[in-house]
């Protein structure tokens, strides 16, 4: 699907972007307007679009800020609720990802939805790239989609590969995958992430679908297998983080080895789900990740019951973020953790210093009343406690070793 360039008409903006207050296009928004785009956000939440519109992140991203502040400033970066904006700029950029239900199967029509709420508004001649992760044939779906409308637009999938914290530096490092049916496509979405990053590896849209979730789900297979190891070691009362500096030491073919812990967030799980659903759920692998990683958190109280009269302990849960550092709750086990906890423990105390939340409890109360002590996320703000409570640290942070 493609279109003479030679009758595209002038635009008022370079880049406009659906979802574009996120964790996901609002990075790419603030780097893009660092160099020299004109960049529109377009997104539903109101809340975001003031906040961004205001110069301020809505989330923690690291080297954001000021970026931020200097392309508002410089009218380069605006956000709105307008979907009108959708026909300002050469380029438009979906950032809506594909969800998985209650059943953890993909909702196909996620992406192509968001495009068609604005579709009144796009401009023949335009280059769509959808960037956030969808099930394979999305790409396709989205084209056949707007051809049916008769709208003229060429479309790559170029997937994000940054992790949440570092794309202000990665968005600029890392290689970027285009994926497009066209070279004419595939030459646009080229040009335009060369603005960013020296390095493009082209590909068929499929491929680039694949090789997204191809990504995400190698690393939640790893973890998986982590805390696999882990699990074992521990039920023979042996400290795997011993083992695993071992197994490392000077040993290249095991230094790609992660340490057990919470695997979780946005991606691992969803894209490992619409992998196997891609596979007609024929991934015994992904399934057996899955049933690993999720049952963390209630192997580790099962193994705090057999220790701890749990029912007359108050519990301290540390941690309520993702992974280290991050204000992002999204999918983090230590929720289920808690969920678990509040049904064996005499009270839970949770705490976390990037999230807010009501219903947590700052660190030196929790640390001052509990009876037990769980690190559900390796905050940096973790490393080193010093404490007479027991603590129960998969993760190695407190120096205590990985024994529960």
């Amino acid at each position: 699907m493609h279109t003479d360039q030679r009758d595209a008409p002038a635009f008022l903006a370079d880049v406009v972007i659906i979802g574009g207050c996120g964790r996901v296009g609002l990075p790419f928004g603030v780097a893009l307007a660092s160099r020299g785009l004109s960049v529109r956000l377009y997104d539903l939440n109101a809340a975001a679009v003031d906040i961004v519109n205001k110069a301020r992140m809505p989330f923690t991203e690291e080297g954001a800020d000021e970026p931020l502040r200097a392309a508002v400033r410089d009218g380069r970066l605006v956000a709105t609720t307008d979907p009108a904006v959708v026909g300002t700029a050469e380029i438009i950029v979906v950032v809506v990802g594909t969800p998985v239900d209650e059943h953890l199967n993909p909702d196909l029509g996620a992406v192509p939805a968001a495009l068609d709420r604005c579709a009144a508004h796009l401009v023949d001649g335009q280059l769509v790239i959808l960037r956030s992760t969808v099930h394979p044939t999305v790409t396709a779906l989205t084209e056949r989609m707007l051809c049916k409308r008769g709208i003229k637009v060429d479309i790559a999938f170029c997937p994000e590969r940054i992790a949440e914290g570092h794309a202000m530096e990665e968005l600029f490092d890392l290689p970027q995958i285009v994926g497009a049916r066209s070279n004419q496509a595939g030459d646009r979405a080229e040009k335009f992430f060369r603005i960013l990053t020296n390095e493009v590896i082209r590909l068929q849209p499929e491929e680039a679908e694949l090789a997204k979730l191809f990504t995400n789900t190698w690393r939640y297979i790893k973890f998986a297998t982590a805390n696999q190891f882990w699990m074992m070691a521990n039920d023979y009362g042996l400290d795997f983080e011993r083992i695993r500096w071992a197994i490392r030491h000077d040993y290249p073919r095991a230094a790609d080895m992660p340490g057990p812990g919470f695997a979780a967030g946005p991606c691992l799980l969803k894209d490992t789900m619409q992998l196997a659903a891609f596979n007609q759920n024929k991934f015994v692998l992904g399934h057996a990740a899955m049933l690993i990683n999720e049952g963390l958190p209630l192997y580790l109280v099962s193994r705090l019951e057999a220790s701890y009269d749990l029912g007359a302990l108050t519990v301290g849960v540390l941690g309520m973020g993702f992974k280290a550092g991050s204000d992002d709750p999204r999918e983090s086990l230590s929720y289920k953790l808690r969920k678990i906890l509040i049904l064996k423990a005499g009270e839970v105390l949770c705490s976390d210093p990037y999230i807010a939340d009501e219903r947590f409890t700052p660190l030196a109360e929790v640390l001052d009343r509990a009876d037990l002590l769980i690190i559900a996320a390796p905050h940096p703000e973790y490393h080193g406690l010093i404490t007479d409570t027991p603590v129960a640290d998969i993760w190695g942070v407190t120096g205590r070793g990985m024994r529960i």
